[in-house]
């Protein structure tokens, strides 16, 4: 019987892979991104799995959290739950960056809840014969959209710690467009968004104009990641109001997207003013916000995602879903509760075709149009490759990083960069 199957033994794996020079508001990648990789061993031999942030304080939240699964079965997800959120709290001192919420350690119950919910969800999948999706209500659609998700870059990492990727430079509106051909040539996918805040905003609107010219009717979002000044924002509204599907955290603070409101006809995005369930209450209030990226690596969970879209289509918000560097094991737990959820508004964010590494079994995952297929084999429909994960592990080991660091990584560029925000 399922109830008689126990958790018996967690793994924690860290492992590094390549990650391009990309540009944002906090800087510029490193060479390396981190990722931690989490198997749930039961009591019959099975092995679920999960992917989650791999940086120092994570991983020390983990190995915190590792005796609060043992002896439960794969199906005590709400026990789990109240046992984190006893157990584990926030860390003093750990690395936070504005611009990624799940590196804010006030959500590190939410995040070990993730992580041990999507690897036991993939044991009561496997142990039921059924997909994640099934466990969660069933799929209302077969595939999930993705957008292309575009970064200014450099063409390769000051160390040259190997060989530059194939995307070269993208600084220039001309190389930006370029950038785009070539990720929907490989993708298909159907809507664009240009991570901005790094340069002038005349030339983040440039690049977008130039992108709405060769890409006519397909849907264009811009993300300056907070690091507009309000004043630019309302500015630069009015130059983008013909241009965007919507706009995405231009200016910093709920008070401050709010103000912004009333002045753009587009609808405001966020992943960074509302990433709790408190901050949905704060921002159903002022009615700024009207499209929400989710994320269910901070948010809680896949069913917590669940909870978060019906309260957007209660408050008649849309909905979408953010990205961080990840693998395969992250874009399937997306695919499926994106699956699951009605009222999927707009293509979710990835940044999977930026990585070139995979720790699952039969390489990367495949994209069809735009979009990745939902799973019908049971659990997330992917195992692991324990001899990439072993390779991804060895390179985290020799790597150096352990926290990721975008500011002092952009001063190896420039030494007078500051990372101030909103710096225009």
């Amino acid at each position: 019987m399922p109830r008689d199957v126990t958790l018996t033994r967690v793994r924690v794996t860290p492992i590094a892979f390549r990650d391009g020079p990309l540009l944002n508001a906090a800087g510029i990648h490193e060479p390396w991104a981190l990722r931690a990789i989490v198997e749930l061993e039961t009591s019959d031999g099975r092995v679920g799995i999960s992917e989650t942030y791999g940086d120092e304080p994570m991983l020390r939240v983990l190995a915190e959290a590792q005796g609060l699964v043992l002896g439960l079965s794969p199906f005590d997800l709400n026990t789990m739950e109240e046992r984190v959120r006893a157990a584990i709290h926030p860390v003093a001192g750990a690395v936070e960056f504005e611009l990624a919420p799940g590196s804010h350690s006030a959500k590190n119950a939410a995040k070990v809840a993730s992580t041990f919910e999507v690897a036991m969800l993939d044991l009561q999948g496997q142990m039921l014969g059924a997909p994640i999706v099934d466990l969660l209500g069933g799929r209302v659609r077969d595939t999930v959209p993705y957008s292309a998700y575009l970064f200014f870059k450099h063409a390769e990492h000051i160390e040259r710690p190997y060989a530059p990727d194939a995307w070269g430079e993208g600084l220039s509106p001309e190389q930006v467009v370029a950038q785009a051909r070539r990720m929907i040539s490989l993708y298909g996918f159907r809507s664009i968004k240009l991570k901005g805040g790094v340069f002038e905003p005349a030339h983040e609107i440039a690049c977008m104009r130039a992108l709405h010219a060769a890409f006519p009717g397909v849907p264009l979002r811009l993300d300056p990641n907070a690091n507009w000044s309000l004043a630019t924002s309302i500015a630069a509204a009015e130059q983008l109001d013909d241009v965007l599907e919507y706009y995405e955290d231009p200016c910093p603070g709920l008070a401050g997207m709010a103000e912004l409101a009333r002045h753009t006809k587009l609808p405001l995005a966020t992943n960074m003013v509302i990433t709790t369930l408190d901050d949905f209450r704060k921002g159903a209030d002022t009615g700024a916000v009207k499209v929400l990226l989710s994320d269910h690596h901070y948010w809680g969970g896949l069913r917590v995602t669940q909870t978060l879209a019906r309260m957007c289509r209660l408050w008649d918000l849309g909905l979408s879903m953010h990205s961080n560097s990840h693998l395969g094991i992250s874009l399937m737990a997306m695919t499926h509760v994106a699956a699951a959820v009605p009222n999927l508004t707009y293509a979710c964010d990835t940044h999977y075709p930026w990585q070139e590494e995979e720790v699952i079994a039969g390489g990367r995952v495949p994209f069809e149009d735009g979009a990745v297929r939902v799973p019908t084999t049971p659990g997330l429909g992917v195992t692991l490759d324990r001899e990439r994960l072993a390779e991804l592990h060895e390179q985290y080991r020799r790597c150096g990083v352990r926290n990721r660091d975008d500011l002092s990584q952009m001063r190896k560029y420039d030494p007078g960069f500051t990372g101030r925000q909103p710096r225009f």
